[in-house]
Parts: C-alpha cells; structure tokens; sequence
C-alpha cells in the first residue's frame, strides 16, 4: 500500500467513524424501538405508560430533527475488526479514529464529555488520554462499531469478585445492582452481564454483551430480567412494570479460584451503530 492508498484508508476510516457515531446517537436501533414500543403496549401503571411515551415522542423527534437522541451523547466506545496482516499500523488506524470522533463533536454534534481525571479539565474534543477506548480484533473485514456510553448507567455499573461457590448467587448480584441503580441510569435500562476471565475481562465483557441483538434472550437471561422488572422501580424511576428491557451475558472461562462478574447498565437509550470500511 502506498503513500496515496494509506491516505486514503485514514479518511475512510475517519468517514465511518464519524458515519457511525451519527447513526448510535441520533437513531435507535430497531430492536431496541421495538422493546420500548412493547413495554409501553403492555405497562398499566399509566405514569409509567406516560414516561414510555415520552421516550418514543423522543425518538421520533430526534430522527426528525437529525439530533442526538440524549444531551448525554456519552464516550464512544469503539469496536474495530481488522483482517489478518492489513497492510496499516494499528497506530494509524486508532489515529483515524481519533479524528473522526473529533469531526463528530464538532458536526453531530456532540457535547465535549472527556476530561483529565484529576484536573477535570476538558479536552474539547471527546478524545485524551487512552480515549475514545478502541477495541481491535482480527475480522473478515475491516469495521467500525460505535457504542457511546452515558454517564448515568456506567456510573452505576458494578463488578465483584464472587467465590467460585456462589455461582447460583449471580442472579441476585445482578439484580442488586439494578436495585442500587434505582432511577439514575434512566431506565428502562439494558442490563450487560459479563461473567468470568479476569478482573477487567468481566468488564469488558459486560460491555460487549450491550452490542447484542435484545430481542432475544435465552432462559438464563430472561429470568434475571423477569426478577429485575418485579422490583417495580420502572420507566425513570416513577414505578412500573419494566425496569429492563432485557439482560444479555456474556462468559469467559475463569481462574479455579476466582469468579468475577460485571454488570454494565445501559438506559434506555441504547445506542449502537456498525460500518464497514472500504475504499
């Protein structure tokens, strides 16, 4: 690859990125629309009906205006696969990223959300310091997904270092967590479960899982997500039937002795978007 072709690939790259992170915050992805459209189809409580309502008048005013869905346009978390022995620098590619996020602040536009963590002062930008986060894996092709992430349900977010004999004490962890959460993370939240490996793999894996499909949950996951919406804390906290919308796990095999779980909230809005590079 050339000089002239490398160039090319970083503005592709920047393009998607940007590309991306106007789809994650001014369009809900469609299974996410059709949870909410179902919670509000069966909510009685009718204060919890009108805060479902709310949510869905917000959608489609912010589809058209072409505005972020939430004054929160978060931290954009990217995720990147990358085929085997592309001919450009990882460094080039996080770069290209970099520039895109930079692109997307000013045109989307989104609201200047990174600052030093002791200083607190801010970059202007949504890029420092190890931020955005990218994630880089080997793929068929080359691409892009954007998960931007609100402060209200990360902060919330929990992990624990169960023991290896509380395996069936995971549920109720999880649905602590929820508990503690209350109202903050505006939900009705989706609920990424990550759960083994190491200390930061649980977390990661957390995350992950808030990039799955949520209108399909196994028997394990719906389960959780039935004992959280009996907790009645509902849309935004007013009470109601659906506190999530759904919960999604992801696993990894773990130490003997070790038994890390990760729950990572997502509210209501649960933005996610994914492109494909190509020049």
């Amino acid at each position: 690859m050339n000089a002239r072709e490398e160039q090319m690939l970083r503005k592709a790259v920047s393009d998607a990125t940007l590309a991306c992170i106007h789809e994650a915050e001014v369009f809900l992805p469609p299974d996410v629309k059709a949870a909410i459209a179902a919670a509000y189809d069966s909510e009685a409580d009718p204060v919890a009906r009108g805060e479902l309502a709310n949510i869905r008048t917000n959608i489609s005013e912010a589809e058209r205006l072409n505005l972020p869905l939430c004054q929160d346009t978060g931290i954009a978390v990217i995720y990147m696969t990358v085929p085997h022995c592309y001919p450009v620098h990882e460094a080039d590619l996080r770069e290209a990223v970099y520039d895109g996020v930079r692109r997307a602040t000013l045109s989307v536009p989104l609201r200047p959300n990174a600052v030093d963590p002791v200083s607190r002062q801010n970059s202007g930008d949504n890029t420092g310091v190890a931020i955005p986060p990218i994630h880089i894996r080997e793929g068929s092709d080359l691409t892009i997904t954007v998960l931007p992430k609100g402060a209200g349900s990360e902060n919330v977010s929990r992990i624990g270092m169960l023991l290896p004999s509380q395996g069936n004490e995971i549920p109720a962890f999880i649905v602590e967590t929820v508990l503690l959460a209350g109202g903050r993370p505006c939900p009705p939240v989706v609920v990424g479960v990550g759960i083994g490996g190491t200390f930061d793999h649980a977390a990661a894996l957390a995350k992950e899982a808030l990039l799955l499909p949520i209108d399909v949950m196994d028997t394990y996951e719906m389960e959780i997500c039935t004992a959280i919406n009996n907790l009645g804390i509902g849309p935004m906290g007013l009470g109601g039937s659906t506190t999530a919308l759904a919960v999604k796990v992801k696993k990894a095999h773990c130490h003997t002795a070790s038994l890390p779980v990760a729950v990572n909230i997502q509210c209501w809005a649960c933005r996610r978007a994914t492109r494909k590079v190509s020049l």
